[in-house]
């Protein structure tokens, strides 16, 4: 059976160079990089010019680049770590954002580490209202902003500039989760005015269990996790260094090939779009699709009501499609996705997200048409 691969913002395949890059290091370096002698030097090597590598595309110093398991430890950290080092009791988020966002705060706030958690003011596209942002912050005590660059399972994206400028008028600490658009887009951290941002190496045709978490140097934050003086003393544990390496490698790659694989990826999903419109009577979007408001490697469809639509993703899958009702996170839920439900999405329309990377190709996009169309048929409302 043929199979297609649309759940990209879930996880990419790895990028055949980057495989090439750890092979190399699982065969021929097998250093602690904490080690002193040749052997630890060496590997200690790597992960330097990884760290180098990162720093230099997004203009940081090597100094502000801390790795990671991955995109939750670093937004935790961010989100754990930046409060408690400036004692804040006022954070704000959205309701829309990943769990390792909304769930750390939200636990924050019941244990007592903060004593006010904001929601700020979304549409039904997921855009951030701006004005209510400002409006949350006009107050006397210092806060911590937490809002994500791209939203996981609606596409829509935030004004990152914006956003900063408000902190930054207001002394506010802004934490920019990136995880959906580290490597798709260029972040440049000397214009973005974010304390912190962050990367799942996974997400960009990079290895999973690493990422790293970027923390501007004019603010210091204590470790997260205790038990070695690795990563400056920052995080403690032996480095992952065949995911270090691999991190690099696939970030490396998706800066050189970034406009060539935006302009391929985009190309995709218009065609798709247009194509449901023209051949599923009633066909809706969840989220923003315009190209300058919406990442563009994320579709969120919003089918007709139809019999059995619990089973949508089901038959999907069975027909060779792999796509995700929501977020990845939440895979196996049955109690519905909390950014649509944060949207206020019509509960009686099923919604599937399908995301693109630079492997999926326009033939696999005619497959998934033919496909979609005769299961929306076949569970059509009588």
């Amino acid at each position: 059976m043929k199979r297609v691969y649309l759940d990209n913002a879930a996880t990419t395949p790895l990028d055949k160079d980057v495989i090439a890059e750890m092979t190399n290091v699982m065969e021929n370096y097998f250093g602690n990089p904490s080690a002193i002698h040749a052997l630890g030097r060496e590997v200690r090597t790597l992960v330097e010019k990884a760290r180098k590598t990162v720093s230099g595309l997004l203009g940081a110093s090597p100094s502000e680049i801390f790795f990671t398991s991955g995109g939750t430890e670093a937004d935790n950290t961010a989100i754990r770590c930046g409060i408690s080092a400036y004692g804040i009791k006022h954070a704000i988020t959205s309701k829309i954002e990943h769990h390792a966002v909304e769930q750390t705060l939200n636990i924050m706030l019941k244990n007592g580490e903060i004593d006010k958690l904001s929601f700020v003011n979304i549409d039904e596209k997921g855009n951030v209202d701006y004005a209510h942002l400002e409006e949350l912050l006009q107050n006397n005590e210092r806060t911590f902003v937490s809002l994500m660059h791209a939203n996981n399972e609606l596409g829509t994206l935030t004004d990152m500039i914006k956003v900063g400028d408000i902190c930054e008028k207001y002394n506010a600490i802004y934490h920019a989760d990136t995880v959906q658009t580290m490597g798709h887009y260029t972040h440049n951290v000397r214009e973005l005015k974010a304390h912190f941002i962050v990367c799942a190496a996974h997400k960009l045709h990079g290895p999973k269990g690493v990422g790293f978490l970027y923390v501007n140097s004019n603010i210091k934050i204590p470790p997260m996790i205790y038990g070695g003086a690795q990563e400056r003393n920052m995080r403690g544990g032996t480095e992952n260094v065949y995911g270090i390496v691999g991190l690099a490698k696939a970030l490396e790659i998706a800066y050189a090939e970034m406009e060539q694989h935006q302009n391929h990826i985009q190309g995709l999903k218009d065609y798709l779009k247009e194509a449901l419109i023209a051949e599923i009577p009633g066909i809706a979007f969840n989220g923003e699709t315009d190209a300058d408001k919406s990442l563009y490697t994320v579709l969120n469809v919003s089918f007709p009501e139809m019999d059995m639509a619990d089973m949508l993703l089901f038959n999907l899958d069975i027909n060779g499609i792999c796509a995700s009702g929501g977020s990845a996170c939440s895979s196996g839920s049955n109690i519905g996705s909390h950014v649509l439900n944060g949207i206020n999405a019509d509960p009686n329309r099923p919604s599937v997200r399908f995301s693109f990377s630079k492997y999926t190709t326009k033939e696999e996009l005619d497959y998934v048409i033919e496909k979609v169309k005769m299961v929306v048929k076949q569970n059509a409302l009588a």
